[in-house]
């Protein structure tokens, strides 16, 4: 079997002009359907004036949720903070609470103190005035007596 030569010439030649022919059918392919799509897209029935109001409402609805979203999220993060806020007061209360407890506790045990102390004095010192009383009972007692003896010698 015998292989067709072809001609170097023919080939140099032909190839460029059998390029340029592909390229300008695609670029004529490229350049149709460019007008095609334009013509669909611009030729297209004009909106009415309800869609576009529709249309821009639907925009609108759009950014309002955006916006309630955005408003749930701070409420969120501000109800976390409000509790922590008041966790913190809670446990600073109690703690409050407690130190005036034990404040009360010591009012109370220094109070007994100082009651407990001022009624030792008092026990002492009535202790002294008893004995300084059983004295003088005594010596009022010896006194009455030489009084009695007193007047009964003859003067």
């Amino acid at each position: 079997m015998k292989v067709p030569v072809q001609d170097k010439r023919n080939w140099s030649v032909g190839w460029p002009n059998a390029f340029f022919a592909h390229a300008e059918r695609a670029s004529a392919l490229v350049l149709l359907c460019s007008c095609v799509l334009m013509l669909t897209i611009g030729c297209g029935q004009p909106e009415s004036p309800g869609v576009k109001k529709c249309r821009v409402i639907a925009a609108e609805n759009i950014e309002l949720r955006k916006e309630l979203d955005r408003r749930k999220k701070e409420i969120e993060i501000l109800k976390e903070q409000y509790s922590r806020k008041i966790d913190e007061q809670r446990e600073q209360l109690r703690k409050c609470l407690q130190e005036k407890e034990e404040l009360k506790e010591k009012s109370r045990q220094n109070v007994r103190e100082q009651v407990s102390s001022v009624l030792d004095t008092i026990v002492e010192e009535n202790k002294k005035l008893r004995e300084s009383t059983g004295r003088l009972t005594a010596e009022n007692t010896r006194l009455k007596a030489q009084i009695e003896e007193l007047q009964k010698q003859p003067q």
